[in-house]
């Protein structure tokens, strides 16, 4: 299958092409095609008529979109928007990414692809605009995956760096680590969810729509990088806090763990999040495992 990848220099991005099982992916970096551009966009579809289009990026530095609601919109919306324009007019499938942030946090069991958003703050509002603007623009071609607390080798540059890597840092630092309590999510490896998005786009079955894919499980954000101190076996001090859920005036949901149902119902599951933050360190931190080891936790 042919595949225009929009935003390989991003985790995910970088992941669906370490993992790729064999598509032909063509991947521009920023400077060639900006999702930001839309004649670079419209140029780039048309010209390369991709049976699917992979769109990684978007503007998910959430304080950030509080202060620039416009550009939120023009990246998460409207770009997307144009997108799904642009594959229905050629034939090609859309896949493209929103956030749990769409929803408002009143549950305490996981979300389906089906409950009620209510997005609390301009990054999940611009977000959930994205979704309505793909499967409203092309309905039969747009697909939208919802994921999660995502980290991964590669590292968000928007964020500088991904959470895991922040806290390994702290640790290293002799940080003493502060961490909401309050905040439950489910940690997503990038690795991980590049591989499910491989399967799910390569399924006989796959329907337009909305699906969920994060690992499996939930954990506070105090509980996730309990986790990582734990499994790297170092003398850390993470001290849970609660925030209420707020950064500044800004909303978070407390609660955002999402069921991966559609994804499920197909035959794709991804493992427990622990698990896949163990391999994840083992890789990038094998000097934490050997004195992990010594120490004999975990």
């Amino acid at each position: 299958m042919k595949i225009l990848l929009i935003g390989a220099s991003g985790q995910l991005g970088g992941d669906l092409l370490r993992n790729n099982d064999g598509h032909d992916i063509v991947a521009p970096d920023r400077a060639a095609l900006d999702l930001g551009n839309p004649e670079q966009v419209a140029e780039a579809v048309r010209a390369l008529r991709p049976a699917a289009v992979i769109n990684c990026a978007a503007f998910h530095n959430v304080p950030l979109c509080e202060e620039q609601p416009e550009q939120a919109f023009r990246i998460n919306c409207v770009a997307v928007r144009q997108l799904a324009g642009l594959c229905a007019e050629t034939g090609a499938r859309l896949i493209t990414f929103s956030s749990d942030y769409v929803f408002g946090g009143d549950k305490r069991t996981p979300y389906t692809e089906d409950d009620r958003p209510a997005p609390l703050q301009m990054y999940g509002i611009s977000r959930l605009a994205g979704e309505h603007a793909a499967l409203a623009t092309a309905p039969e071609r747009a697909v939208v995956i919802r994921t999660c607390g995502l980290y991964g080798r590669t590292g968000a540059k928007s964020k500088g760096g991904n959470f895991v890597d922040g806290r390994v840092a702290d640790a290293r630092a002799g940080k003493r680590i502060e961490m909401a309590s309050e905040q439950v999510l489910v940690p997503t490896s990038t690795d991980d969810l590049s591989r499910a998005v491989l399967s799910l786009i390569s399924h006989s079955r796959m329907a337009p729509g909305i699906y969920h894919l994060v690992n499996e499980g939930q954990c506070s954000w105090y509980e996730f990088t309990r986790a990582i101190i734990e499994i790297l076996g170092a003398a850390t001090d993470v001290v849970p806090v609660d925030r209420g859920g707020r950064t500044g005036n800004m909303r978070r949901p407390l609660y955002s763990v999402l069921a991966n149902t559609r994804a499920r119902a197909l035959g794709i599951t991804l493992r427990p999040w622990r698990e896949a933050l163990a391999d994840y360190l083992r890789a990038k931190y094998p000097e934490g495992f050997r004195e992990q080891r010594r120490h004999g936790s975990g």
